[in-house]
């Protein structure tokens, strides 16, 4: 990278990017400049070396790709419509310049996947990889469907895998490469593009991206909408990916890894009984009471999920 240089690069990057009659100044100058139907939302994630990926484990495509998609699944979750993407990545200068092009190469391709538009960003030095994204997205008109708006007698529900990511990190961290699903989806979640808008206008009342873990995550959203969430575990769906995995690792539950993993980016949220759309699968209720998260009826004793400072 240090004799590549930070225009070149910039340059490579942002070469013959899609754009769409929204932008009015895209890659190359200092803004980018697009135009919306409605109120505009917003998101940053950043992903940082050796807490989020580790170069052993993925690609850097693989690194691409999660970067968007782990910033993208934050629009759905508010049912907006992606718009555009920047992306300030941050490298060492002795980093291979091929890594940055593969990296690149990802970012377009989730980019494409999620129906988002790279319209610039920054690069830098430093000691450890980190891309950070900052998604922008358009609710045309409609309301965005926050966390708080969860009512007793509400049901819960999911679009997307849950615990897939646990289980590949799992396996990881115990030097295997398998089974292959759960690895791959460590490396790249697969967020339900496009079901954020679908939720939203079946009547979504509350909803949030699963990136801590579903216990997690329903307990940001319980303690936003002051009620109470019961789990039920006979509506969830356990993989068989999963219990071989619990099985390799000393015969554990694997519906630890469906209540507690993070980063597979499903899409939680909470609708009238009659009014969950195809595709969401039901998987609680809201009740009245203070703000937990209980499972069949009672309180879950380990782990909930990601705490990023523990």
């Amino acid at each position: 990278m240090a004799e590549t240089g930070e225009f070149e690069l910039i340059g490579a990057i942002t070469s013959g990017l899609p754009t769409s009659p929204a932008v009015r100044v895209g890659p190359g100058d200092d803004c980018a400049v697009f135009a919306v139907d409605g109120d505009v939302a917003v998101s940053t994630d950043t992903m940082v070396e050796n807490v989020h990926f580790r170069r052993a484990w993925s690609s850097p495509n693989d690194v691409g790709r999660k970067a968007v998609a782990a910033a993208v699944s934050d629009l759905e979750a508010m049912g907006a419509r992606p718009v555009g993407l920047v992306m300030a990545l941050t490298v060492p200068s002795d980093l291979d310049a091929t890594w940055v092009s593969e990296f690149s190469f990802g970012v377009r391709e989730e980019c494409a996947n999620a129906g988002v538009l790279l319209l610039g960003g920054d690069t830098t030095r430093g000691r450890d990889i980190t891309a950070t994204a900052t998604v922008f997205g358009d609710l045309q008109g409609r309301p965005p469907v926050t966390r708080a708006g969860a009512r007793p007698g509400d049901v819960v529900a999911v679009c997307g895998r849950l615990g897939w990511a646990a289980a590949g990190l799992t396996v990881l961290n115990r030097g295997f490469r398998s089974p292959r699903a759960v690895v791959v989806a460590h490396r790249v979640p697969e967020p339900p593009y496009g079901q954020g808008i679908v939720a939203q206008q079946a009547g979504a009342t509350a909803m949030i991206d699963c990136s801590d873990g579903l216990l997690a995550d329903l307990a940001h959203l319980a303690r936003a909408s002051g009620v109470a969430i019961d789990v039920e575990t006979s509506a969830l769906d356990v993989a068989e990916p999963q219990s071989v995995v619990a099985a390799a690792v000393g015969g554990g539950d694997p519906l630890t890894f469906v209540l507690s993993g993070g980063d597979d980016h499903a899409l939680l949220a909470t609708f009238a009984e009659d009014s969950v759309p195809d595709g969401w699968r039901v998987i609680g209720r809201v009740l009245p009471g203070e703000p937990a998260v209980t499972v069949d009826g009672a309180q879950w004793e380990s782990d909930a999920g990601w705490r990023h400072f523990q």
